[in-house]
């Protein structure tokens, strides 16, 4: 049985890369923010974390992880991105062990200020805009059995440049399998883990505002009529970045003070071609401490064309008064020529 279940993880893996073709629809999805996602732990996993993602982060990754979390939590991120953009994000996490799992979320893209331009004064008018994208996630999941977990989120997203903003809905949907497959100590919750997602399932974006007006002249040959009739640009909706994730995680080192997690996970976006991510982490718990971790990972294996590279990240849970835990969370991505991005993550359980 360990055999075959291997030959189903090698022929998914096999199917990805062979129809990782040349890049397909790229740039034909709006909100694109949403790709980017939040927790300097995955982020250090190299993405990798579909099935392996047990606390507030897992809204993004895969909901179904929420409802692994063993207590409730508050996490804030804060990453400066590319050319000034900035991401941050801040949500709490509660459990109750009646009814589930209940997750609030917000995920917010700045990118700064821009001067106005236009063809007769390019070096700026003295004005000044920006532009900025929000998305507030509501997220519930819940174990059927001990070993299977189900989640869903719901998501509001917001997209403003100017006086020009769209607004769409989306849901996002995960599960999580615990199996007792490669289990070194024969639980199964040490087992190898199954998670599967599909993000962004929702409504399409389509900009209006006052930046769209245009005064035109029907008639530009002939003298009389209206000069300035009000026209207005009709742009097209775009749809949202849907990427479906299928990750599977295991453990080769479990013991009382140590435990190795290593993950591989293939992506599907509808605006690119698949690629698959791998990412390992490696955590010690010290006693009357807490616990200390270490992450590496690669992101977009098989992705021509790829800017993305290796990752690392690091952090440390320290246990506090009253069953309260402080977590801190660092991560490095390599972006190419876009440099290296880092992301803070800070996070309280109680």
């Amino acid at each position: 049985m360990k055999n075959f279940f291997i030959n189903i993880i090698l022929l998914l893996l096999m199917i990805n890369v062979a129809f990782a073709n040349r890049p397909y629809r790229v740039g034909t999805t709006a909100g694109n923010f949403l790709e980017i996602g939040f927790g300097s732990r995955g982020f250090g996993m190299g993405d990798a974390v579909v099935s392996s993602s047990y606390d507030l982060s897992s809204m993004y990754w895969n909901p179904a992880g929420l409802a692994f979390m063993s207590k409730s939590e508050f996490q804030t991120m804060y990453q400066p991105w590319i050319s000034d953009i900035s991401t941050s994000f801040a949500g709490i996490g509660i459990v109750s062990p009646q009814l589930g799992s209940f997750g609030i979320g917000f995920f917010q893209t700045n990118y700064g200020t821009i001067d106005v331009t236009n063809m007769v004064m390019q070096e700026g008018t003295g004005e000044q805009y920006s532009a900025n994208d929000y998305c507030v996630n509501l997220t519930y999941a819940r174990k059927l059995a001990q070993w299977f977990s189900f989640g869903s989120s719901f998501k509001y997203i917001s997209s403003k440049i100017w006086h020009t903003s769209a607004s769409a809905f989306a849901l996002d949907l995960g599960v999580v399998v615990n199996t007792f497959f490669f289990s070194p100590t024969g639980n199964r919750e040490d087992g190898l883990a199954i998670g599967m997602s599909i993000s962004n399932y929702g409504t399409k974006l389509k900009y209006d505002g006052i930046d769209l007006l245009q005064p035109i002249d029907i008639l530009p040959d002939e003298s009389g009529n209206y000069q300035n009739v009000e026209g207005k640009f009709n742009t097209l909706a775009w749809e949202l970045p849907l990427i479906f994730r299928i990750g599977f995680a295991f453990f080769p080192i479990v013991t009382a003070n140590q435990r190795l997690t290593v993950e591989i996970d293939a992506l599907h976006p509808n605006n690119n071609s698949e690629s698959v991510n791998i990412g390992a982490e490696y955590s010690y718990r010290i006693p009357a401490f807490g616990k200390i971790y270490l992450r590496t990972g690669y992101k977009a294996l098989f992705l021509e064309d790829s800017q993305y590279g290796v990752t690392f990240g690091a952090g440390f849970k320290k246990n506090i008064f009253n069953n309260m835990a402080l977590r801190v969370d660092y991560s490095y991505r390599d972006y190419g020529v876009f440099g290296g991005l880092q992301a803070y993550t800070f996070s309280v359980t109680f």
